[in-house]
């Protein structure tokens, strides 16, 4: 007789449903924090390192300002963006993702691009990356996926089969594969690259109406990548290349600069688009949605201290002002928990008051009080308590944000994947990409994959061919891989394909 599958449980010996959807209203709602399942493997997950973070480990900043150059009025009432011309003081930290602190600057890896900006309402946080779109959609596979771009547990070792073996398994990423083994994956510095919110947030105006808003920040310094040989010159020449470029390009006043994009799209041109405006695996069309110019960026003075100012940087992207509020999008849903959560792991429960995270701007009224390393007053003699008759700081609900409406069944409803998640990997393969890019993809994927599994190339081959023929002929050119069998994999259903290479005769 069979041996039993052995069940999926929680830490506590409960059986799990679904581990590939996270609890929500509806198939398009926000997420519920009922899902203790999410909450427990989340929490945990953003513990498993100490002190350095889970992940951003490697990462370098710089102080400047952020300045405004159009009227935004219409979109929102952040005061920050009230009128043309005025400056907010801001903190920028870039890192690569999946790397330790002792990593190489040119890894093939996205770069994380967070803003603070010190607003007169509090901290407005930018927590985004050189990338407009991600690997997954659900929080709930985060923890897996980066375990497989961390170490082997056996080995401690990094490990192309699990790599490869998940992404396989999660045809979704293949938008973001797409562009991190292109040039784009190795950033020649952080001053020549872009940065992206990648999900949609709600602004809402003075009006009651609110618009869902993507910003990106466009690099004055033009785009510039490494070539897979030159990144591998250089990790071995000088692994902190970006780091000390940063620097020394402020030292010597040569101060980087980066326009401020967004893309606005109404509530009803949402319901209507042929893609998911919360699937953040999906950019929006630039011919759809042409992005506004609103603002620019710009970097001029240098840390005084690495440890106080990066490394204890925190951003999250729940700090948000009068003005803007979060989307739908599961994945920014998950992240509202978890940044803040692993900030207290990683600094503590009074994080926010440390110099580089404090508010610059606004004043702190509230009621929490005590916890380890608590700086400053504590409060003083003000009540602890609301509501209280003792002149304590008390809410606001001028300030509250028009409400959304969902509406469904409380469930785990996976994304169902359809040919859609393969087109815009496509479009950037067909249309997008010259003939040196694509020559270049196809080198850099191959160089990696090659140290899978046999059946793992195929499995992966076949997510290309499905985006584009020629991409995954290509792509199993380059792997000595029959195009037929490639092919075959590529017309099966996704579980279809799964199983069939799930123990594989290739070779």
């Amino acid at each position: 007789m069979a041996e039993d599958k052995k069940k999926y449980t929680t830490g506590f010996g409960v059986p799990i449903d679904n581990d590939q959807a996270s609890k929500t209203v509806g198939k398009k709602g926000p997420i519920l924090i009922q899902d203790t399942h999410f909450l427990e493997k989340m929490g945990h997950f953003t513990r498993e390192r100490i002190p350095e973070r889970v992940v951003h480990a490697k990462g370098a900043g710089a102080h400047g300002y952020f300045e405004v150059t159009s009227d935004v009025a219409q979109y929102t009432n952040a005061k920050f963006l009230s009128e043309v011309g005025k400056r907010t003081e801001v903190f920028a930290r870039f890192s690569t993702v999946g790397g330790e602190k002792g990593s190489a600057d040119a890894e093939r890896d996205p770069r994380g691009f967070a803003v603070k900006f010190y607003t007169e309402e509090g901290n407005f946080d930018m927590a985004g990356n050189n990338t407009p779109v991600f690997f997954i959609r659900d929080p709930l596979k985060f923890p897996d996926f980066i375990h497989t771009q961390k170490r082997n547990p056996e080995t401690n070792l990094k490990d192309a089969n699990m790599f490869w073996d998940f992404l396989s398994l999660t045809p979704e990423s293949v938008h973001q594969v797409t562009i991190l083994f292109s040039d784009r994956g190795t950033p020649a510095t952080f001053r020549n690259m872009n940065g992206y919110s990648g999900h949609a947030f709600k602004w809402y105006n003075s009006k009651g109406e609110y618009f869902w808003v993507k910003l990106h920040f466009k690099t004055e310094q033009g785009i510039r990548n490494l070539t897979r040989e030159e990144a591998d010159k250089i990790k071995s020449q000088d692994p902190d290349h970006a780091t000390r470029d940063l620097f020394e390009a402020i030292e010597r006043g040569d101060y980087p600069s980066w326009r401020v994009e967004i893309q606005v799209m109404t509530p009803q041109q949402a319901k209507e688009y042929k893609f998911d405006p919360f699937d953040v695996t999906k950019v929006l069309f630039h011919g759809d949605f042409p992005p506004i110019t609103i603002g620019r960026m710009v970097l001029d003075r240098n840390p005084v201290n690495y440890f106080a100012e990066v490394e204890q940087a925190a951003f999250s992207p729940a700090n948000l002002v009068p003005g803007m509020a979060p989307s739908p999008d599961r994945m920014l849903q998950g992240r509202l928990f978890a940044y803040h959560d692993a900030h207290l792991h990683r600094l503590g429960p009074n994080y926010h008051l440390l110099p580089i995270n404090r508010p610059k701007a606004a004043e702190v009224n509230y009621y929490q009080r005590d916890g380890m390393m608590n700086y400053g007053d504590n409060g003083g003699s003000a009540p602890n308590y609301y509501p209280n008759s003792f002149g304590g700081p008390s809410p606001n609900n001028e300030i509250a944000e028009p409400p959304s409406e969902y509406s469904g069944t409380a469930a785990r409803e996976p994304y169902v994947l359809t040919d859609i998640d393969y087109f815009q990997a496509g479009e950037l393969y067909r249309r997008v990409m010259s003939e040196s890019d694509r020559k270049n993809l196809i080198g850099n994927i191959t160089t990696h994959l090659c140290n899978a599994q046999k059946r793992i190339q195929y499995r992966q081959a076949a997510i290309f061919y499905k985006a584009d023929p020629g991409y995954g002929t290509d792509v199993a050119n380059g792997l000595e891989l029959k195009i037929d069998e490639v092919k075959k994999l590529a017309e099966m259903t996704h579980e279809q394909r799964v199983e069939a290479t799930k123990q594989g005769t290739f070779n």
